[in-house]
């Protein structure tokens, strides 16, 4: 090849793909510098500077930079002390940073999920885009045998990727597991219809299975509009929004809807509704809630009070806002 040529610039062909990758791999597996590649591959120096940063526009590199996340023991341990949960997570915020970013919550309530992959285990999923960022940080593996459940029915007809369905897919495949579905929707029009729903058989199995969950991972909701993502994505109408709030609901877990103290809020809604009932939610062992942020700081505070999580996944700013609002109120 001449020096200064480079002849599949304007192809995207098989051959260029590989001459990305031989590139990349030089260059990030081998150390080689971007003089050395020229020299091998017979181009200039600057067309192999071209050539990496295609690679990486095209996928052929992926980048991801490990930051170690620093935790917060002082805030875990009070937490754990008042109110009675098995664990809690609680991530440094720095500097400046009043919210904490989705990216960080998923990755430390991955790494507390990694602790219940077991053989066998039965783990159930809520939704929401937490839950969605915890599954994104989930390393894959080769193959772990266990089985994930959807525990809610989907929000609409797009099958968004922070929905029931779609998440369980997604760590389903990253563990190879087995996948049990709702082929329902979460909302009916009356009672009479929800539980019609949840008698057809293959919704009645899979809630069945919800119910032997050892661990179930949940993100917590907010009923105040500002925060409320499903209120915001069009599935909760107004009318329905109006009636959770004025029954005192201050959040969800699962679609249920529960009040400062955790109890049950809003029956006529909760009626409605193809989820885990609320009693065998709190027969699940393990029950994880991710969540952080200013509009989370009362749903939290009510979850743990009502004890429908007893693992807590959160940041340093939230944490501390939990704990003082609980002595207020």
């Amino acid at each position: 090849m001449a020096k200064g040529a480079d002849p599949f610039e304007q192809y995207q062909t098989p051959e260029r793909i590989d001459l990305l990758a031989d590139v990349a791999e030089m260059y990030y597996l081998e150390g080689k510098d971007q003089m050395e590649i020229s020299q091998v591959v017979g181009v200039t120096r600057s067309m192999i500077s071209r050539m990496l940063t295609e690679a990486r526009q095209r996928g052929i590199v992926e980048i991801r930079v490990n930051r170690s996340m620093q935790t917060e023991p002082e805030l875990e341990s009070a937490l754990i002390a008042r109110f009675g949960i098995k664990t809690a997570r609680v991530i440094s915020m720095r500097g400046a940073e009043q919210e904490p970013t989705l990216a960080n919550l998923g990755r430390a309530g991955a790494q507390v999920l990694r602790e219940y992959f077991l053989p066998e285990a039965i783990i159930a999923l809520a939704w929401g885009t937490s839950i969605s960022a915890t599954i994104d940080a989930v390393e894959e593996r080769e193959t772990l045998p266990a089985k994930i459940v959807q525990l809610v029915g989907a929000m609409g007809a797009r099958n968004v990727e922070y929905d029931g369905h779609a998440l369980v897919q997604r760590l389903a495949s990253k563990l190879g597991g087995e996948s049990y579905f709702i082929n329902a929707p979460y909302i009916c029009p009356s009672p009479e219809v929800a539980t019609a729903m949840l008698s057809i058989k293959g919704i009645e199995e899979t809630v069945a299975m919800g119910k032997q969950a050892q661990v179930a991972l949940f993100g917590i909701g907010s009923t105040d509009p500002k925060y409320s993502s499903y209120f915001l994505a069009g599935y909760v109408p107004q009318e329905d929004m109006d009636l959770i709030r004025a029954s005192g609901a201050v959040g969800d877990i699962a679609g249920i809807h529960f009040d400062i103290n955790g109890k049950l809020a809003c029956e006529d809604f909760y009626r409605r509704l193809v989820t885990l009932r609320y009693d065998d939610l709190l027969h699940i062992p393990v029950r994880i809630g991710v969540a952080g942020g200013s509009g989370k700081v009362i749903p939290i505070l009510g979850a743990l009070r009502g004890n429908l999580i007893n693992v807590l996944v959160t940041d340093s700013i939230t944490a501390r806002k939990v704990l003082e609002l609980n002595n207020i109120h």
